[in-house]
């Protein structure tokens, strides 16, 4: 699995990508056929406080791309959000990728 972690308007320390991984680090618990991880932390400059921290991410798994953003006053509480999003889509479509065409229809004569 590759994780990539860059910033706008950002610097990221340490503290805070060691924070993102522990966190994705869910997702590949839940799903090993993840290939790429892609989060974009920006700080935007906008008026209102409450929504300025963003947190974007685009995993590709295999057979399809999954992307969430998540918008806070806080950049950790942002993470916190995006990470759960992205546990949700993963396991919706792992689910989906498992069950396809498994069950079989009994035949009665």
């Amino acid at each position: 699995m590759n994780l990539t972690i860059s910033g706008h308007h950002l610097e990221v320390t340490p503290a805070l990508r060691g924070y993102v991984t522990t966190k994705l680090e869910r997702i590949s618990r839940h799903f090993d056929q993840v290939v790429d991880i892609k989060v974009l932390l920006t700080v935007d400059n906008l008026k209102e406080k409450d929504m300025r921290q963003k947190a974007e991410c685009n995993i590709h798994v295999k057979g399809k791309d999954l992307f969430a953003e998540c918008a806070n006053a806080d950049l950790y509480a942002a993470v916190d959000e995006l990470a759960d999003k992205l546990d949700r889509q993963v396991l919706r479509y792992k689910d989906k990728a498992q069950d396809h065409n498994h069950g079989s229809a009994k035949r009665l004569m």
